[in-house]
């Protein structure tokens, strides 16, 4: 996988009405000067946001491509949420899931209480 190429792709593209103009034309040969695999030149191609997520592209950076296809905010989380449902956890980058099993795991294993089990405060 060629995640630094997906994302360098799309910081050019993100910022530069040329790339943008050629991309409206002719997505594939947009692409055509990066070192992607098929998966992430369709991902690209086809705006499939949710396995651009899932392949380990930032949200930053995929906010702004989302943005350019008008994908309104709250469609572009759902598709990310999406697309972790569709495809599985985030492979790689900065979102990437590491085997985190939550606050209330981590809380039993420090023996601290998890944030379910919340008390009331006040006197006894």
């Amino acid at each position: 996988m060629s995640l630094y190429q997906v994302q360098k792709f799309l910081f050019q593209l993100n910022r530069d009405p040329s790339r943008q103009e050629e991309y409206s034309t002719d997505p594939v040969a947009a692409t055509a000067g990066f070192d992607l695999t098929a998966e992430e030149r369709s991902a690209l191609v086809e705006a499939d946001i949710g396995l651009l997520f899932h392949l380990g592209v930032n949200g930053q950076i995929l906010m702004h491509f989302a943005a350019f296809h008008h994908i309104e905010w709250n469609d572009y989380l759902q598709r990310m949420r999406d697309g972790i449902a569709s495809h599985g956890p985030v492979r790689e980058g900065v979102y990437a899931v590491t085997g985190y099993e939550g606050t209330d795991a981590h809380a039993a294993r420090l023996g601290q209480r998890s944030s379910g089990a919340a008390t009331e405060s006040g006197g006894s």
